[in-house]
């Protein structure tokens, strides 16, 4: 508040002025929240529709959901995280194999 004794009214240009004109809020910080509840709900929609097609995902994140999608489209059929492993590991010469030796 000092400054207002050497400028009594905003001067143009002057940094000290306008730093006093700042007010400040929340603002974005609430909207942060609603973002994070969007991206939750989000995930949770694709797990949904991964287990109605019958996949198992090794967890409810997008990249989990993704990874078993795509084990599923390699493989033919779909994805079990529980009883088939590790998602990224499975790649269409490894299918190839399974399925020579009878696993798949």
């Amino acid at each position: 508040m000092k400054h207002r004794e050497k400028h009594p009214e905003d001067i143009e240009g002057c940094f000290g002025c306008k730093v006093l004109g700042l007010q400040m809020n929340s603002g974005d910080a609430s909207s942060n929240k609603a973002t994070s509840n969007k991206k939750w709900d989000g995930e949770l929609e694709a797990y949904r529709a991964a287990r109605a097609e019958g996949i198992q995902p090794a967890g409810t994140t997008i990249s989990k959901i993704q990874e078993a999608r795509r084990a599923s489209d390699v493989m033919g059929k779909a994805f079990d995280a529980t009883t088939m492993g590790d998602s990224r590991i499975i790649q269409n010469n490894t299918v190839t194999k399974l399925k020579e030796v009878g696993v798949i």
